[in-house]
């Protein structure tokens, strides 16, 4: 005869079955980067990074992490990754970077390459992570190459250059530049929609959002959105990109298909006075939302509030806020995983 499973075996297999989610979060004031347990946002680690970590981008398998060692202005430039093993909970080991690179905006080709921006030497790197070692440099000489954003197949990177005001495509295969793309003052964040089809660029001193065809490079419009806009995340699952407005603090929502804002959330999150941050001193009364990362199921959507030291954790569907996450000093970039 066949008996049942006890509800204790039965639990423990679930346990065994269910992988955990993790969320990290780059404290670049603490050189460090912090591991969240989800959904409880449980600490599990804190680990430590080069100077001044900025983002964090996470493999496709979710098994390891690159958090860009960016820099400080006392420390002077960072020229280092630190690599994570998201399971296990520790650092790997730090990659070299060229002198003076200032490493940024991060994505992944596969799980073992990826691509960074190198803004002090107005460049992008590809990296290969087993090897530890920079195995190509496209020269954009762009000021200020910041974020970046990879098409789908791992071929092409966007990059977005705050001094210069333009976006960059640059074709890794061929490691080439392709063409500057103006986009306006300030252009800072950057995503990918409609299936890879157009590139989407945060100009934060100009208060706009320029959308260009990623087929002839070409520029197809541009979105007023006041609050300096300075991050974009696409949300391929419901077309629209959200945009981070620190001066505004707030977030807006903006449908991809028409190009006019579906919904907007006002922070209400008191900023901390008691440590000074970036953008602190000219936006003293905003908790100044940075970051924002979409989990991997699309339930949830994850801003830094680098003024006020938490993370905010949205519901997507309702747009209630459903968690307030204290963090080290200064959360910016992050990355998700579902280890």
């Amino acid at each position: 005869m066949i008996k049942p499973l006890s509800q204790a075996l039965c639990l423990s297999l679930l346990a065994v079955t269910t992988q955990a989610q993790t969320l990290l979060v780059a404290n670049k004031s603490e050189a460090s980067v912090t591991l969240f347990q989800l959904p409880e946002a449980e600490v599990v680690a804190t680990l430590p990074t080069g100077v001044g970590p900025h983002e964090v981008g996470v493999s496709p398998d979710g098994r390891q992490a690159i958090v860009t060692d960016y820099g400080t202005r006392d420390a002077g430039p960072g020229q280092s990754l630190t690599i994570v093993d998201v399971p296990a909970r520790k650092v790997l080991g730090t990659l070299a970077l060229p002198q003076g690179s200032m490493p940024h905006g991060v994505e992944w080709i596969d799980n073992q390459h990826a691509v960074i921006t190198a803004e002090g030497i107005a460049s992008v790197l590809v990296v290969d992570v087993d090897a530890m070692a920079v195995t190509s440099q496209v020269a954009v000489n762009q000021q200020v190459a910041h974020m970046l954003a990879l098409d789908a197949a791992g071929q092409r990177v966007y990059t977005a250059n705050i001094g210069s005001g333009t976006a960059t495509a640059v074709d890794l295969k061929a490691a080439a530049k392709l063409k500057d793309l103006p986009s306006g003052a300030g252009s800072e964040g950057i995503a990918l929609a409609r299936d890879g089809a157009e590139l989407w660029v945060t100009n934060r001193a100009a208060d706009t959002v320029t959308v260009f065809d990623t087929g002839s490079l070409e520029q197809l419009a541009a979105i007023p959105v006041q609050g300096f806009p300075i991050r974009a995340e696409a949300d391929a699952a419901r077309g629209l990109v959200y945009v981070s407005l620190p001066a505004a603090d707030a977030l807006v929502a903006i449908h991809v298909a028409s190009r006019k804002q579906a919904w907007r959330i006002d922070f209400d999150i008191p900023p901390d006075h008691t440590r000074k941050t970036l953008f602190g001193d000219r936006l003293p009364g905003s908790s100044i939302p940075i970051g924002v990362q979409l989990s991997g199921d699309g339930k949830h959507l994850y801003v830094a509030h680098t003024n006020s030291h938490v993370v905010s954790v949205w519901d997507v569907d309702t747009r209630e806020r459903v968690g307030l996450i204290k963090t080290g000093l200064e959360p910016d970039g992050m990355g998700w995983s579902p280890r």
